[in-house]
């Protein structure tokens, strides 16, 4: 049995959901990153939040008009700590 409460979220369960604020949300869906429908207001798939967190798995989207991917461990220049000083 599908429970149809848990199929659609809100801005503001999204935006709990992503750890962000209503506006980051927005400004998400205005520049075309995440997906959503007008039924009175905007609501996103649950399918469609969980296609746009694996599809920016890695990404940084902080600026949606600048998406960079996150270095991994190959790309991280090794650091030393001298804890002495």
């Amino acid at each position: 049995m599908v429970i149809m409460e848990d199929m659609l979220y809100t801005v503001p369960e999204v935006a709990k959901i992503l750890k962000c604020n209503q506006n980051y949300v927005y400004k998400l869906m205005n520049c075309g990153l995440l997906r959503y429908l007008e039924l009175g207001r905007r609501k996103v798939r649950k399918s469609t939040l969980e296609e746009f967190l694996a599809k920016y798995d890695g990404y940084n989207i902080t600026e949606p008009d600048n998406i960079t991917k996150i270095a991994g461990p190959e790309n991280i220049k090794e650091v030393k700590l001298n804890v002495n000083d």
